[in-house]
Order: structure tokens, then C-alpha cells, then sequence
């Protein structure tokens, strides 16, 4: 520890932005408030879905399928006589949930994987890019496809399928920034001095790259939305009659010409998330990337 202590005093890690600049920079990003918005709505849509909804989800009501909008049923209803808005509300949960469930697997594999590959080099980092390297290969939808295939049609396979073809990505990205980290000149004086290998990785190395991370697992989320709602639009997902907006486009698409909602509404909701996601992923990339223009 005091080994440490001398290293961090001789050479000072780069100074990281303070919490209220970093906010002030944040709230001057038009773009980031508008997605901030969007995905706090989206997420308190989720949370409050029991609040929220007017009407159990799973619930049929004799007599009433395919009804337009009214007081009773807001959105009208679908074309097994279940209220459309309660299905859009709850729906929010598990397109939500398995986006931000895959999300945090997938950093934290490839960013535990990557930052090995880097640091220690050698046979271990030529056979985790190997692994990468194939993985990268293949169009990750396609091999998404196969691995749910393979495993089962529900909601926890497709979470798997999209975090054995995801990491990859993440761990080169992590990598390539390890390899440059760990040549700067407190990172070596670290290692001159005697400090430990893994709290060189977990104090010095990973707190100078986990702002990159944080962007582009910001706007990855986005595409893992549209990837989940693809494979269960697909039937591979969550199973009826349980509400997911990529499996509710499914269930209304033959029904477009008569109750167009069914299928519009969902993809609204879908579009509305990916957009807010990104928005906010470029809004941090603004604010935490040194580089970038509008810094």
C-alpha cells in the first residue's frame, strides 16, 4: 500500500472531471437532456406499470376484441380482447429489463476479458482475440439465432444469445485501450515500485478507460433493444400471453389493415426507447470524451 501511495504521488493520474462540471456540461447538451428524458420516462413507464396501467394485461374481455379507443380502453383493444395500453406499459418491462440485464453481462465479461487480454499479454491475450476474432466473424443476429435455436424458445436464452455475440466487441474495444494505458508513465512507475498486478489493473488502468465504456454502452443499448425485440418478434423470446413490444408487433401484424395500432404503437415505443438511448449516448460522449469537438 505505501509502495502505491509513493507511485500515485510521483506520477498523478490524469484528473477526471468534477461531479457538478460534468453536470453543467451534461445540462448544456440539448440533445443528452432531450434523451435523458425519454429514457427516465420509458424506464418510470416500467416501474409504475402496476400504477400506470388501467387494466390487467393478461386479461380478455368477452365480446370486445379489436375495439377503437375509448374511456374504458384508452388505446383500444387487441385482437384477443385485451386492453392495448396496459399491454404497452407492461410491455416496457421486459424489453427494458433484458436490454439492461444483457448490457451489464456484456460489459462486464468483455471489459474483464479484454482488460486480462491486454495487461497480461502473451498466449492468454492471442487466445481470448482468437475466440474474438471468430466470434466477430459472424453476423451476431444470425448467430443470436442459432445459439436460441439450440438452447430453447424463451426470454433468458435470447438474454444469453445476445451476450455470447456482444462481448467481443467490448473486450477488443477494452483491450485496445489497456495496451495504451498500461504504457503511461504512472502505470509503469507503479510497477517499478512493486504494486500488485491486480490493483494496478482495478485502481490504475480500469478508472482511465471506463469513460469510454460508459459511451458506447450508452448507445449499444439502443441496438440491444432492437436486437431483443427482433428475436422475440421472431418467437424466440418471451412467450405468450405475457406483453413485450417485438413480440406484440408479431401478434398484430395480421391484423395491420383493420387495427393498425397493434403493430404501431409497439414500434413507436421501441423507436422512441432506441432514440432516447441514443441521444443520451451522444451527449455523454460530448461531455466525457477530452477529444471530441464539442468538448
Amino acid at each position: 500500500m505505501e509502495r502505491e501511495t509513493q507511485a500515485a504521488a510521483a506520477f498523478q493520474l490524469p484528473h477526471q472531471p468534477a461531479t457538478e462540471r460534468f453536470w453543467r456540461r451534461f445540462r448544456r447538451n440539448r440533445g443528452a437532456m432531450i434523451g435523458l428524458t425519454i429514457v427516465m420516462f420509458v424506464v418510470l413507464l416500467a416501474v409504475l406499470a402496476p400504477v400506470i396501467a388501467p387494466h390487467d394485461p393478461a386479461t380478455q374481455y368477452s365480446g370486445r376484441k379489436l375495439e377503437p379507443p375509448s374511456g374504458e380502453f384508452p388505446l383500444g383493444t387487441d385482437n384477443l380482447s385485451r386492453d392495448l395500453l396496459s399491454r404497452i406499459v407492461y410491455g416496457a418491462r421486459p424489453s427494458l429489463g433484458a436490454a439492461f440485464v444483457a448490457l451489464i453481462l456484456i460489459v462486464s465479461l468483455g471489459t474483464v476479458l479484454g482488460a486480462v487480454s491486454g495487461y497480461a499479454g502473451g498466449w492468454l491475450d492471442e487466445v481470448i482475440m482468437r475466440v474474438v476474432d471468430v466470434l466477430l466473424a459472424f453476423p451476431g443476429l444470425i448467430l443470436a439465432l442459432a445459439i436460441v435455436g439450440i438452447l430453447g424458445q424463451n426470454l433468458s436464452n435470447v438474454i444469453l444469445g445476445v451476450v455470447l455475440v456482444s462481448w467481443a466487441g467490448y473486450a477488443r474495444l477494452v483491450r485496445g485501450m489497456v495496451l495504451e494505458v498500461r504504457e503511461r508513465l504512472f502505470v509503469q512507475a507503479a510497477v517499478s515500485v512493486g504494486v500488485p498486478q491486480w490493483r494496478i489493473v482495478l485502481h490504475h488502468i480500469i478508472p482511465n478507460i471506463i469513460s469510454p465504456i460508459i459511451i458506447l454502452a450508452s448507445l449499444e443499448m439502443g441496438v440491444l433493444i432492437l436486437t431483443i425485440a427482433g428475436l422475440n418478434f421472431l418467437g424466440l423470446g418471451i412467450q405468450p400471453p405475457a406483453p413485450e413490444w417485438g413480440a406484440m408487433l408479431n401478434q398484430g401484424r395480421n391484423f395491420f389493415q383493420r387495427a393498425p395500432q397493434l403493430m404501431i404503437l409497439p414500434g413507436l415505443m421501441i423507436s422512441l426507447t432506441v432514440l432516447g438511448f441514443n441521444l443520451l449516448g451522444d451527449g455523454l460522449r460530448d461531455v466525457l470524451d477530452p477529444h471530441h469537438p464539442n468538448r
